[in-house]
């Protein structure tokens, strides 16, 4: 099931999902262009740099080097990718969900939001694989908060996804609910499945994503609980 769109329209122009979504090419073509000029050693160096790689952000905390490169990559990880295919994947959902929930939040706050929770899905990620060497890199854990905070807001919103039955392919409007819960029961089969191997062979960081995903639902349920915020009303309206 490949979400395509959504049903749920918005007030704003969502200014900041724009932004993430071109500094995160930015940051792809930056990589590009070390790849082509400098071959792949550069290419990793660079991503070893600015990933978050969770043996080294633990030893620098634990030598009370909080305010350093380490964990400036909590941060900067979020906009680097591996390839094509998981950059464009990315944007996809990033696309598809976050312009709502920015609508919601408001733009100010969604940005914190959108970056804090990339950070609660890299934590996530370290606390299983502390002793990796591996970089994680990739904006999934800020786009698996939103889509937490998305299934909070607009369970009801009609997702438009690409279903494949065998051979065959068919266009149906779903339910958020039923798109991002079946996305996150993935994520936790997959991820139970891969501890223990993923401080040693690298991989996907499904962790980041159960982080991210979890932290975010836990904030929107949070903002729905205090009432009202910046953006739509406690209770938004949803098309479908």
């Amino acid at each position: 099931m490949i979400p395509l769109r959504d049903a749920n329209p918005t007030r704003r122009t969502p200014v900041v999902t724009i932004g993430i979504v071109i500094a995160c090419v930015a940051a792809f073509a930056y990589e590009l262009g070390l790849l082509a000029n400098g071959g792949e050693p550069a290419l990793e160096r660079f991503v070893t740099a600015w990933g978050v790689v969770p043996a080294e952000l633990l030893a620098a905390w634990g030598r009370g080097d909080v305010a350093s490169q380490e964990t400036a990559t909590l941060v900067t990880s979020q906009f680097l990718h591996g390839g094509w295919l998981h950059l464009v994947g990315n944007l996809l959902y990033l696309w598809i969900f976050a312009n709502n929930v920015e609508d919601r939040l408001g733009r100010v706050a969604f940005l914190v939001f959108y970056l804090a929770g990339g950070v609660a899905a890299a934590l996530a990620q370290v606390a299983v694989a502390p002793g990796s060497e591996i970089p994680t890199i990739g904006a999934s854990g800020a786009i698996a908060a939103t889509l937490g905070a998305y299934i909070v807001f607009f369970p009801r919103a009609r997702i438009t996804s690409l279903v494949f039955l065998g051979f065959f392919y068919q266009l149906i409007d779903v339910p958020a609910a039923i798109v991002l819960g079946f996305w996150f029961v993935l994520q936790l089969i997959d991820g139970f499945t891969s501890i223990g191997m993923v401080e040693s062979n690298g991989g996907v960081a499904f962790f980041a994503h159960i982080g991210g995903f979890v932290a975010g639902a836990l904030v929107a349920r949070l903002v729905l609980t205090v009432g009202r915020g910046p953006g739509r009303p406690a209770a938004p309206a949803t098309v479908g």
